[in-house]
């Protein structure tokens, strides 16, 4: 009998079951990781979490008389109630502590300069340059010089806003990105968060006096003239008065400057009509992380046509002309686009300080790192603001000793330059050590064209710069009392525009002036002899000022308000064209009863009046013959005949426009300037503001001699216009009617921190829209730039007062007020002025 060895062995899977068990793993492995991936989106949101601000319950904190009580409405608006101001003003630093630090901290450090030391070396030339001016230095000077009764407000709110920091159960987010710790407020950040809206609005370094002085000296006398109009036709200031048109220098009056125009360098600038827009600072070669942007220092473009004026609207009317008999406040500030956004809404309820025991309500905006409402009503005064573009700086020519380069002479006579070491930190590199040069005028800033050393004599270097009497606004009682203090603030110069609950409206400027004398101001000077410089301050009875006028209307948009010798007083520091005033103006006049929805609707006027004529000129350049030579003409006036007469975001017709005019402006005016950029490549024309009136005035006369001469006729040079922007609109593919308005004004409204991480953009940024308005026109829009926030409001009838801002009130991107207060601001909806309903209560209490 036989046996047959057998080996035991396992049956081979079939194909289809070993499919399935590698797909039973994969679905493990993926379930797994998904799971990390959950845990860590969930264990991430908790800590982030852990740094949104208290909203119900009880807090302890040191410092207080009495308990705060703080109720925030739907939007995050507090109200916040004390037993007396300065308990106030330590519940609104705890408020600010949690909800807006790291937006009070970069604040602080741009105006410090100290922006390396938070983000690294990346920031280093935006420190150096805004180190030259020693903020810090001077913020504790003017901290140190305060009485006891501002450094107790001062002090509540510094310590406010460390308790709020220190409440948080984390640090503010973007310190966990940036891998850092936050510094602690301390009472002279305040008066650096000051320091920061001078750098906004007046921190262009002398740049307009140094133009003027280029093209005062380079271009022959009646070109100068020409070039340089103080004013245009568009001009529409509240007393009327206008200046006449100037006339084109005939060939006569030029002499040689045929010649210099026949070999015109080309401006190095982009004149793509989807340039983005800017403000006009000199920091943008140095901005990396789109912090020059962000902080509002650096150039956002090259584009003459985009630039925006950083100021602002408001208005106000009388009682005489509206529906109710009270007088209406209308203010929207005009700044750059950031979140979150630069204003934090607040209302003050407190037992009157003048011991009547009655209660003060104070409404409006407040700037994180201040303790004071900036813009709003107390229930008898309503206020508002726009940058006043009067001359707060000058360039002084230095007289060096030939025999010790060490000292210059003074009026006093020889005096040796001052010299500060300044230590700027790198989070990420060495420190650098900067050697500041100062004189008694300020600091040794620049050189010119000829190797003249310069220095800076700017407003915001003297102590009186910054101070706390913006407070007392809180309690001014009617027009007279709010201008006289205005009168006494210490910040950058503003169009002051009040109201008050008798229905009077009046304006000032606010903020210090100085007296200036032997000069004017627009051109760089010796100041070594005496005969030229400032002799102190204006007092306040000195102030220009217009009450009660006779049309019951006030108006300013950054443009001339006055004539005259109020005008003197002001001087020239970059005035916007009057377009946008004379607009407002207009329709202010046609309201007989104004409601705050008809003041509503003139701040969102998109209409485009100032290109009316522009549009004309259009026309008439495309003639039949001159469509025959290029078919795409034709297409561009059949959009153009469309012209709805907005800049509206379905709109081709008005960017078309729009983009000839700048494009002309390019081609005409910068031909006609060119000597200066050869002179010294800084040199920028259209900073000089006014060209609207040289730039119309040769388009309408036409006269050979200024003619480019790149071009055979202004017909040519018209039509060239016309084919460069095509070639330009086109490039990149697509119909000319689908090139909109829209298209081109796409608002995005971003935190700093998506500048340099894009990954986050969707969680941190608005989302990008396409939104209508422009510059010259009430509803001021750009890519980054438009109103901050819009009120309208009646003192003591705050209930029918409309607010709307862009993004909403808190920094932190899991809170419910980060965001939902934007859709309002975007299509103009009119929300209330006033905090609405209660849903969060916080007590504060004292330990």
């Amino acid at each position: 009998m036989s046996s047959k060895n057998t080996t035991d062995t396992a049956t081979p899977p079939s194909p289809r079951r070993l499919g399935q068990r590698i797909l039973r793993a994969l679905a493990i492995v993926i379930a797994l990781v998904a799971a990390l991936v959950l845990l860590g989106a969930l264990g991430f949101r908790w800590h982030l979490g852990r740094s949104l601000a208290t909203l119900d319950g009880d807090v302890t904190i040191p410092g207080l008389a009495a308990p705060v009580t703080i109720e925030r409405d739907t939007l995050g608006v507090p109200t916040i109630r004390g037993q007396n101001r300065i308990d106030v003003a330590r519940g609104l630093g705890f408020l600010h502590g949690q909800e807006r630090f790291f937006q009070m901290d970069l604040i602080r450090r741009q105006a410090a300069g100290e922006l390396s030391e938070l983000v690294g070396a990346a920031a280093m030339n935006i420190d150096r340059r805004i180190r030259q001016h020693r903020f810090r230095s001077r913020a504790q000077d003017i901290i140190a010089a305060l009485d006891r009764q501002d450094r107790q407000l001062f002090d509540a709110y510094v310590e406010g806003v460390n308790s709020g920091l220190e409440a948080l159960d984390a640090p503010p987010f973007e310190y966990m990105a940036l891998r850092t710790d936050p510094v602690p407020w301390r009472a002279e950040d305040c008066m650096l968060a000051v320091f920061s809206m001078y750098l906004d609005l007046q921190g262009n370094g002398g740049q307009r006096e140094r133009d003027y002085g280029i093209a005062h000296d380079v271009l022959p006398p009646a070109l100068y003239t020409f070039l340089t109009p103080p004013g245009t036709s568009w001009d529409a200031p509240i007393d009327g008065e206008l200046f006449e048109t100037l006339p084109i220098p005939t060939p006569e009056d030029l002499d040689s400057t045929i010649q210099q125009v026949e070999e015109p360098k080309a401006a190095s600038f982009n004149f793509g009509s989807d340039s983005e827009d800017i403000r006009t600072h000199d920091v943008a070669s140095d901005d990396v992380l789109g912090l020059a942007s962000f902080f509002g220092v650096g150039d956002r473009a090259t584009h003459p046509a985009d630039i925006l004026a950083v100021g602002s609207n408001n208005w106000a009317v009388a009682g005489t002309h509206t529906a109710h008999g009270g007088a209406l406040l209308a203010d929207d500030m005009h700044l750059g686009h950031d979140v979150p956004n630069i204003w934090y809404r607040a209302s003050f309820v407190f037992p009157d300080p003048d011991g009547s025991g009655r209660e003060r309500k104070v409404t409006g905006v407040t700037l994180p790192g201040v303790m004071v409402i900036v813009a709003g009503s107390n229930g008898e005064v309503a206020w508002g603001f726009t940058n006043s573009y009067g001359d707060w700086t000058d360039l002084v020519e230095l007289e060096i000793d030939p025999q010790d380069p060490e000292v210059y002479f003074t009026p006093d006579g020889p005096r040796r330059f001052e010299r500060f070491q300044e230590v700027i930190r790198a989070g990420d590199g060495p420190d650098e050590t900067l050697e500041i040069v100062e004189t008694i005028w300020g600091p040794v800033w620049d050189t010119d064209h000829q190797g003249q050393q310069r220095a800076l004599r700017w407003v915001a270097h003297d102590q009186r710069a910054a101070n706390l009497v913006l407070q007392e606004l809180e309690t001014a009682s009617d027009v007279d009392q709010a201008i006289e203090i205005a009168n006494r603030i210490g910040s950058p110069a503003q169009n002051f525009v009040v109201a008050d609950h008798t229905g009077r409206i009046g304006w000032t400027i606010m903020g210090p002036m100085p007296r200036r004398y032997g000069h004017d101001g627009r051109l760089p000077s010796s100041w070594a002899d005496g005969q030229r410089g400032w002799n102190g301050w204006l007092e306040p009875d000195e102030y220009p000022r217009v009450v009660d006028p006779v049309s019951g209307r006030i108006w300013t948009a950054n443009s001339r308000v006055v004539g005259g010798e109020m005008y003197a007083l002001l001087g020239d520091g970059g005035y916007d064209l009057g377009a946008r005033a004379q607009q407002i103006r207009n329709g202010l006049l046609k309201l007989e009863q104004a409601t705050e929805e008809d003041l509503l609707a003139i701040q969102l006027d998109d209409r485009a009046i100032f290109l009316e004529r522009w549009q004309r000129l259009v026309l008439e350049v495309l003639t039949p013959e001159a469509i025959a030579e290029d078919s795409r003409r034709g297409d561009f006036r059949q959009q153009v005949e469309a012209w709805g007469g907005h800049a509206s975001i379905d709109s081709v017709a008005y960017r078309l426009v729009r983009g000839f005019r700048a494009v002309l402006h390019q081609q005409v005016l910068e031909s006609l300037t060119a000597p200066c950029r050869e002179a010294d490549d800084r040199f920028r024309y259209f900073r000089l503001g006014q060209y609207e009136a040289p730039l119309w005035s040769l388009v309408q006369e036409q006269p050979r001699h200024l003619l480019n001469p790149e071009f055979g006729s202004w017909q040519e040079q018209f039509l060239a216009t016309i084919d460069r922007l095509l070639d330009e609109l086109l490039a990149n593919g697509g119909a000319l009617e689908s090139k909109t308005w829209g298209d081109r004004n796409q608002v995005r409204i971003r935190h700093p921190l998506s500048r340099f991480a894009p990954f986050a953009s969707r969680w941190l940024d608005m989302p990008t829209t396409p939104l209508p308005g422009d510059s010259h026109m009430p509803r001021v829009q750009g890519n980054r730039n438009g109103a901050s926030e819009r009120l309208v409001v009646s003192p003591g009838r705050e209930s029918e007062g409309i607010f709307h801002m862009p993004t909403g009130q808190s920094g932190h991107p899991l809170s419910p007020f980060y965001r939902n207060g934007h859709q309002a601001w975007m299509e103009g909806q009119p929300t209330s002025f006033l905090p609405g309903e209660t849903t969060y209560t916080l007590t504060l209490s004292p330990n």
